[in-house]
């Protein structure tokens, strides 16, 4: 398959409006594969809303052996003309002050992407030459191979902008997005679209599509995308086959979980069944452990909340001493009660604890994690990488103890430790959102885990 990465020079620039119009774009002539630097899951929503195929997360802190990372990107392309990467915040952003920490420019580097930078166009003319001209000379070994400009006002004023990076700047301009403020996408917390919002959504993906095809010369940009191949090799972290059913909560609240991480799941033999906390009375038939994945529980707190029978129903699972894998919503949605603008409102009642919502974020990024006794995620003394992002606090009672240690490294410093993380029985809950294919003794040790303690209680 061909490859691409569209990469802003910062945040705001209008990546995710490029990508989204390209994918528009071209989605209804080829077959295309998109995919996401960083742990975003709300822009892949999107990518696979356009062209029918799940999106997929490049992240090398949450993956961080290369050879992993490059068959995650590879695996599965034969019918794939074109993957395309949106980059994350700007080009060298990453943790810390390293260009090459987890940036979207190291994942180019390390995977041989070529990067099409977007500039934000607006009140500026010759200026953007340099911003230009700035990205290619801060690391050379980034294949920048083109530029999009993103909010231009008019012909001229693009005309303006083009003369000028390419007087001064060996690099060629593939076209621009005008400015148009009624296409600015709906901002929610996380980014969460409700369903009824979504027809205007698509209109303005739609319009965005057509701006593309305008402005952009995609056959130009198709001629200066590298080249892949599915090598068919095996997984790095499926070295095994179980015999486990996993019941996995999906709906409008529950619907954060990494593609990898459950083709990984399925590929090790776990049939994973569907069900939903808002709607359904009953978990499903015949399942072996739990896998509640984050999303928006305070979004759906009242009808979570309501439904009783549900509630019960995962209350006797862990009381039964099944397993149960919980991260972030799903953490929130274990606790005794949820507090939103809305009001409070009785959660499950397994982990001692309240979660509140928040104005700010309170912790957000990349954090390493050690258990400090055996948990479902990993014996004591496991190394885990994760990241956390969530606008809520979950405070603990009294004998609740918390059985992660937490560190966010910057720059080879400690930068913040914490504690988090809970363990009742079979039920581990925690904040930290974790990518299976960090290392295969992580994927496989809750495999066993979630396999013998299932059959232990059964």
């Amino acid at each position: 398959m061909k490859k691409i990465m569209i990469a802003g020079a910062t945040s705001g620039s209008g990546k995710t409006s490029v990508t989204l119009g390209i994918l528009a774009a071209l989605s209804d002539s080829l077959q295309i594969q998109p995919y996401k630097v960083g742990p975003d899951y709300v822009d892949t929503k999107f990518h696979s809303r356009i062209t029918g195929r799940q999106s997929r997360n490049i992240d090398s802190f949450l993956v961080p052996d290369v050879s992993t990372l490059k068959y995650l990107f590879e695996r599965d392309t034969d019918s794939v003309d074109l993957g395309l990467v949106e980059g994350v915040m700007g080009l060298y952003d990453g943790l810390g002050t390293d260009k090459d920490a987890h940036s979207s420019s190291s994942i180019a580097k390390a995977l041989d992407i070529p990067v099409v930078l977007v500039v934000n166009g607006r009140s500026a003319s010759t200026s953007i030459a340099a911003i230009v001209k700035g990205f290619l000379e801060f690391d050379p070994a980034v294949p920048i191979v083109g530029v999009v400009v993103n909010n231009v006002m008019s012909q001229n004023h693009f005309e303006l902008i083009k003369g000028a990076i390419e007087r001064y700047v060996d690099v060629p301009v593939l076209g621009y997005l005008p400015f148009k403020k009624e296409l600015s996408l709906p901002s929610r917390q996380l980014g969460l679209v409700p369903d009824n919002e979504l027809p205007a959504v698509d209109s303005k993906i739609a319009e965005l599509g057509k701006l593309a095809k305008a402005h952009i010369d995609l056959h130009q940009l198709l001629t200066l995308a590298g080249t892949s191949v599915d090598a068919h090799l095996p997984s790095p972290i499926v070295t095994q086959q179980v015999d486990l059913t996993l019941g996995i909560a999906k709906d409008d609240a529950f619907n954060f979980y990494y593609q990898d991480n459950l083709a990984a799941l399925r590929e090790a033999g776990v049939t994973l069944k569907a069900f939903s906390p808002i709607a359904d009375k009953k978990l499903p038939e015949e399942i072996d452990a739990l896998y509640l994945g984050g999303g928006y529980p305070e979004e759906f707190a009242a009808a979570l909340s309501a439904n009783t029978a549900m509630k019960q129903a995962v209350r006797d699972f862990s009381l039964a001493g099944r397993p149960i894998y919980a991260e972030c919503g799903g953490l929130m949605y274990l606790g005794n009660r949820l507090t939103t603008d809305s009001g409070t409102f009785d959660m499950v009642g397994l982990l001692d604890g309240d979660s509140k919502m928040t104005p700010r974020l309170k912790r957000f990024g990349y954090c390493d994690a050690t258990p400090v006794v055996d948990t479902i995620i990993g014996a004591a003394g496991t190394q885990l990488v994760g990241h956390e992002f969530h606008h809520s606090v979950f405070t603990a009672n009294a004998g609740l103890e918390p059985v992660l240690r937490m560190q966010k490294i910057r720059d080879g410093v400690v930068a913040d430790e914490w504690t988090g993380g809970y363990q009742v029985r079979q039920t581990f809950a925690s904040y930290l959102h974790v990518h299976f294919y960090q290392s295969k003794a992580v994927f496989n040790g809750l495999l066993d885990r979630l396999g013998a303690r299932a059959h232990a209680s059964h």
